[in-house]
């Protein structure tokens, strides 16, 4: 079907359309023409709007498309691309009617090269959490008091030195083991479950990390073997999984009892740090000690429970402040489904609307004619109404008790504010107040 057939079909006998017309076809065109699909190209031009909607040029060795992403897909896939990445779209083709432009509107992304691992990841994350691999209820618990904390991780690693900086700092007591093995490789899956079984086999320590720094999913990819994951899933002892960045997820993360966003988080959750212990100790010591002060020490405690149960402003103003960010997530997103909804619907009926338009001369015509018919009632209506309201105010003021007095009448007072009007009861050297036109005359009665 061409452009023309299409318009007339929904534009009944015009001709000659706008520009607006041409580009809404078009658009109609794109959109029943393409449906979803993936495209490769290199970023360019990458901007996020104040919005969080993301605008960028898609491009070849040949060609280029303009592309948007709203910012509740944006949000979903768990990377800020920048300019001369290569990436992988899905999305669909729409026309930019504003400009006549056409674009690709993306639902997905991802790195270019990655489909296939990233596949390979989710069906294996599906059929492991339908295992029930990934429930709470078989999560061992960590304990707070480890007598050692093992590691298992490459010697060379930036991970060793911040998990080993961090137990230090935190917790220098506890003794480390650290169980050596490759984290990046062909055989890394292997010999890290050999570590795992190996720390198993010795039962040295009470908490086990397996950790590593960030990278690229091919980096990572030796911590979504299956059969690490089973030895991860069947370890005696709790394992706390650190791998990659605070963005970075593998299936060791769901499968360890515990998984931290960083290999130096994960040393500080494998357990309490000595300053803490000191404490307690502290406190023990004093309660034993000070026998005498024992109520006083309950009470104290008491204190310390509510302080530590009171909410500072600035945690509640910052739950607060992420609650109504939700909200207006939430609230923007349905209104554009919203927009979009009215949106098409107002273009079918304006197209319904432009082929039954009737002919509104004549309606016109008449609403001129009434229009100065209404017009001409009004003015008379408002000279009647004008009159009227002359003569009431002619009476008015003929009966005013002012008008009476500015023709020499007076109103007499006694000096309790009676008015007189019997000349009998007044007494001689009464006080008396008259009420002239303008003024008060105080006088008294001879």
């Amino acid at each position: 079907m061409t452009i023309e057939s299409q318009v007339t079909d929904h534009l009944s006998s015009r001709d000659i359309l706008t520009v607006t017309q041409l580009n809404q076809a078009v658009s109609r065109l794109l959109e029943q023409s393409f449906v979803s699909t993936w495209v490769r190209g290199e970023i360019s031009n990458f901007t996020q709007a104040s919005s969080g909607h993301w605008y960028f040029t898609l491009k070849d060795q040949a060609a280029s498309v303009r592309a948007v992403m709203f910012r509740s897909r944006a949000a979903a896939i768990g990377f800020t691309p920048k300019s001369g990445d290569s990436v992988e779209l899905r999305g669909r083709v729409t026309l930019y009617e504003a400009r006549g432009e056409y674009q690709l509107q993306v639902e997905q992304m991802r790195r270019a090269g990655l489909g296939s691992l990233f596949e390979a990841f989710l069906s294996l994350k599906s059929k492991l959490a339908a295992e029930g691999m990934f429930d709470a209820d078989v999560k061992r618990q960590i304990s707070a008091f480890p007598r050692a904390i093992g590691v298992i991780t490459s010697l060379g690693a930036a991970a060793l030195r911040d998990v080993l900086t961090a137990l230090a700092r935190r917790a220098p007591h506890v003794p480390v083991i650290i169980y050596p093995s490759p984290v990046q490789g062909m055989d890394a899956a292997i010999q890290l479950r050999q570590a795992l079984a190996n720390a198993n086999e010795r039962n040295e320590v009470d908490t086990i990390l397996m950790v590593r720094g960030g990278g690229s999913i091919e980096d990572l990819w030796s911590f979504n073997d299956e059969a690490l994951a089973r030895d991860i899933a069947s370890s005696v002892i709790p394992v706390i999984s650190g791998v990659g960045h605070e963005t970075d997820f593998t299936i060791a993360d769901f499968v360890a009892d515990l998984r931290a966003p960083t290999p130096t988080a994960a040393a500080e959750l494998a357990c309490v740090t000595r300053a803490v212990l000191l404490d307690r100790v502290a406190r023990a010591h004093d309660a034993l000690a000070d026998h005498v002060q024992r109520h006083i020490d309950r009470l104290y405690q008491r204190v310390d429970r509510a302080s530590a149960a009171l909410v500072s402003p600035a945690q509640r103003l910052a739950h607060q402040q992420e609650k109504i960010q939700s909200l207006v997530y939430r609230m923007s997103s349905a209104w554009q489904r919203y927009a979009q909804m009215r949106l098409s619907r107002q273009e079918r009926v304006a197209a319904r609307l432009a082929a039954r338009l009737p002919d509104v001369a004549p309606a016109r015509t008449s609403l001129t004619r009434l229009s100065v018919d209404m017009v001409q009632a009004q003015r008379r209506l408002l000279a009647l109404r004008a009159a009227r309201l002359e003569h009431a105010q002619a009476q008015l003021r003929a009966l005013s008790p002012e008008h009476t007095l500015g023709r020499g009448y007076a109103i007499v007072q006694a000096s309790d504010g009676s008015i007189l009007r019997d000349a009998a009861l007044v007494e001689s050297g009464q006080t008396l107040d008259l009420t002239l036109a303008k003024g008060v005359v105080h006088v008294r009665a001879d």
